[in-house]
């Protein structure tokens, strides 16, 4: 990712239920861009917008969603539960809040 602006962040910390250790988890929202012709290999409409949600201490790849506009590109990328809820299965961990609730109930 080249010298993305993110303009949202939420720490979690994650890990199995029954250990008590706990890793931290930094998810950040990317600024909605608009997209150049030359940046995907897909055709779009103008206005066409993408946004990145990036989770730093987990060893997962960034996700990156397209929108009709910069705002619908926007809601796409910082909607993470379902992201979240993807992972929690796929490696067998809890999302904990930093005061050590549970992130889903």
């Amino acid at each position: 990712m080249n010298q993305e602006k993110f303009i949202a962040e939420r720490r979690l910390l994650f890990g199995r239920a029954d250990d008590p250790v706990r890793k931290e988890l930094t998810i950040r929202i990317a600024a909605p861009r608009i997209l150049d012709p030359d940046s995907v290999s897909f055709r779009f409409d103008e206005g066409t917008a993408a946004c990145s949600a990036v989770f730093e201490g987990l060893d997962v790849p960034h996700s990156e969603v397209y929108g009709i506009d910069t705002l619908q590109a926007l809601r796409l990328a910082s909607d993470i539960d379902p992201i979240l809820r993807g992972l929690q299965k796929k490696h067998d961990v809890t999302f904990f809040f930093p005061d050590g609730d549970t992130y889903f109930d």
